[in-house]
């Protein structure tokens, strides 16, 4: 099956059994509305997630999206502590037919420039979307979006290749979901950040006033935002880009900043929490950690002098059979990650643990001997060298530790020889597309609370890992788990896919994370908007 059949022929359902006609969103008496001031006041957030790029279009990224909830609008949302999709910039929201979906804009939008805000902005958005198609960027998730259709100012017709696509509205809540000004960005490539700002093309619930990329951005409260969300409880919200998480953790407990969000250490997470001057709130988890195979560019990758499938995938069978979990949970943090056996998290819909039943022990366990029986018989010389690339602080300053464990667990067995080698982010998102990384690490926050956000980025063609790893018999079956209503047939379905994956390993996931951020005592609403929608939003903040 080619790349683009399989396109065509994409359909989503999301929670098993929503109907269509559940599908009507109407405007609930939103928020926002402008209707009321902020309350004033400055909060200072610190994290060490960096920015890619502002454009929605070329990221992908939960630093970026850290921006892109504050200042740009969506249609659809979701309120506090709920995941419930609901109407944001949209007035109404509701399939027509099974493949196009109808969006009402309320009449007299505004950009913050004071621009028009129409069924114009949106058409654009998804269009150019398409276009662009960085491979850093979201595009992947549009598709089963054929066009968009604006008949008025306020009228948006999403024609969807596949019907009863009912994840559709999810996906309007994501990544990229993110509605751009049609007179400030270019419609077939990234726009520049410093124009983007200059020409203050935002109409969420903050604008960006000030901007030095990734070191300090400065939020103010945009009174004219008309969405779901109540108004900014905050007026001024600064947040400053650490490279040391020691450093974020020294200035939350001393109180030179009031919120520490991504990423401190387990132990620093750990030590904060018997400080009385300041508060640890966890949130829900989702966010899982895992290693990705190049299929190209791994040890006998098909681009290698020594290309060899069978052998390529004794290789990524025995780093499974050697990969401890234990170690890496308990000696490095400390229990705020736990071992990760599934491809969707515990908790979820369908999770099974096809990766404890088929590699290490059978326990969760590693197996050297195992993992030694694997490449004997593959005919492979060892030690086998591996190159993995990781990033020492995109996913906290525990990875250098985490990576070491991993190399010693590989290392330890004879079976292999690691290099580690570590590079910031913004570098690493162009480096791990261009085919330059054969191993390395990734993590992953949900674009919805739902187990096909853990397959069909990974694992259909043109997947957004860009590992070059394409099965049919999984693509079908995504497919498949995607039109099937009959809860526990989907999860079967979403079950086999987990096993068959994991025979393949294109990926090897390993944690599975919680949310947890760091305030000042006197800081508020840490807790409403640290939720299943795994965007941090900066308006529920306030100091007492």
């Amino acid at each position: 099956m080619t790349s683009a059949s399989t396109n065509r022929r994409r359909a989503i359902l999301a929670a098993a059994g929503v109907s269509v006609a559940a599908l009507t969103l109407a405007a609930c008496a939103p928020g926002g509305g402008g209707s009321t001031e902020a309350a004033g006041g400055t909060i200072t957030i610190g994290t060490t997630e960096q920015i890619t790029v502002l454009d929605p279009a070329g990221s992908y990224d939960n630093g970026t999206l850290a921006v892109h909830t504050q200042v740009f609008p969506y249609l659809l949302n979701t309120d506090y502590q709920s995941t419930e999709v609901q109407p944001d910039l949209a007035e109404s929201a509701e399939f027509t037919s099974p493949t196009e979906y109808t969006v009402t804009l309320p009449e007299g939008l505004k950009w913050a420039n004071g621009n028009d805000l129409t069924s114009s902005d949106v058409k654009f958005t998804f269009d150019r979307q398409l276009k662009i198609a960085d491979p850093n960027g979201p595009s992947s998730l549009l598709y089963n979006l054929d066009s968009v259709e604006a008949p008025d100012d306020t009228t948006v017709v999403f024609h969807l290749k596949a019907e009863n696509d009912q994840v559709f509205p999810l996906i309007l809540t994501s990544f990229p979901g993110a509605i751009v000004d049609d007179e400030v960005f270019s419609p077939d490539e990234i726009t520049p950040d410093d124009e983007i700002v200059e020409a203050n093309a935002f109409a969420g619930p903050y604008v960006i006033e000030s901007y030095d990329f990734n070191n300090l951005v400065s939020y103010k409260a945009n009174p004219d935002y008309k969405g779901l969300l109540p108004p900014a409880k905050t007026e001024t919200v600064n947040v400053k880009y650490y490279t040391e998480a020691s450093n974020l953790k020294l200035d939350v407990q001393e109180g030179n900043i009031d919120v520490a969000n991504r990423t401190l250490s387990a132990t620093d997470i750990e030590d904060l929490r018997g400080n009385d001057n300041v508060k640890v709130v966890d949130g829900p988890g989702g966010e899982i950690r895992y290693l990705v195979f190049n299929f190209d560019t791994m040890p006998f990758g098909a681009t290698t002098a020594e290309a060899d499938p069978a052998k390529a995938l004794a290789v990524r069978q025995a780093i499974a059979d050697l990969i401890d979990r234990d170690a890496i949970s308990e000696d490095v943090y400390k229990g705020t990650f736990t071992p990760l056996y599934s491809y969707i998290p515990a908790g979820l819909a369908g999770a099974n643990e096809a990766l404890k039943d088929q590699y290490g022990d059978g326990s969760g366990q590693p197996d050297p001997e195992k993992a030694a029986g694997r490449l004997e018989t593959a005919g492979i010389t060892t030690p086998v060298e591996l190159n993995i690339q990781y990033v020492a602080e995109r996913y906290g300053p525990s990875s250098s530790d985490e990576y070491a464990v991993i190399k010693d667990s590989l290392e330890s067995s004879g079976l292999f020889t690691v290099n580690l080698q570590s590079t910031e982010w913004v570098q690493y998102s162009k480096d791990r597309v261009a085919d330059l990384y054969s191993v390395f690490q990734m993590g992953w926050f949900p674009d919805y609370s739902d187990a096909d956000n853990y397959l069909t980025p990974f694992f259909l063609p043109e997947n957004f890992l860009v590992n070059h790893y394409e099965n049919p018999e999984v693509t079908d079956l995504i497919l498949e788990q995607a039109v099937t209503p009959d809860p526990a047939a989907r999860e079967a379905l979403i079950g086999e896919i987990q096993d068959k994956v994991a025979a393949d390993l294109s990926t090897i996931p390993y944690m599975q994370g919680a949310q947890v951020a760091v305030t000042g005592t006197d800081v508020e609403g840490t807790e409403d908007t640290l939720d299943g929608s795994f965007k941090f939003r900066y308006a529920a903040l306030s100091k007492g």
